[in-house]
């Protein structure tokens, strides 16, 4: 594993996962945090100093998806501070958006990257995938990422195991 600090990156021994982040706040995509998602998508990334976009096709489903990072906007009055991140997905039909992204868990193996935002109690993701599918679980009370799940009703299953597997990035905040 790779976490990603403001102090640098940490690598630990199980490598199909890249994680970055481990803040409440929103933080700002580094380069290396770009080029680990480019890794984990099979894609490369078209980039600026302030956004990176990621297109992605499966030609044998015909999906076609694209994954817009902007790294830094910078506002006043938000709450976290005067900037936030946004992870965007454009496709066909819909247009799902991630504010204050809080980090990112990578897979190379499953072929997926999920994008959260972590506040209180609460937990969004955004999973897009390398075969362009994309999901996003909303307002997920961070209590379920670590209950049984088979003690769960079924419409909450999918929502907890899929954001399970973040809730250690957080663990050390408190």
């Amino acid at each position: 594993m790779e976490f990603a600090r403001p102090s640098g990156i940490f690598r630990r021994g199980f490598n199909p996962f890249t994680y970055a982040f481990l803040r409440r706040m929103p933080f700002s995509f580094s380069d290396a945090d770009l080029d680990r998602i480019e890794t984990v998508l099979g894609v490369e990334s078209k980039r600026d100093e302030s956004m990176a976009r990621f297109e992605l096709a499966d030609e044998d489903s015909g999906r076609r998806i694209t994954l817009e990072i902007h790294r830094k906007v910078v506002t006043e009055g938000l709450s976290e501070g005067d900037f936030t991140s946004l992870v965007s997905v454009y496709a066909p039909a819909s247009f799902l958006q991630l504010q204050g992204c809080t980090g990112f868990i990578g897979s190379e193996d499953l072929g997926e990257v999920i994008f959260v935002a972590r506040s209180g109690d609460t937990a969004n993701g955004l999973v897009v995938e390398r075969h362009a599918g994309c999901s996003l679980y909303a307002n997920v009370d961070t209590k379920l990422l670590s209950t049984d799940f088979t003690q769960l009703p079924p419409e909450l299953i999918m929502s907890s195991v899929a954001l399970s597997v973040t809730e250690d990035l957080f663990g050390d905040l408190g």
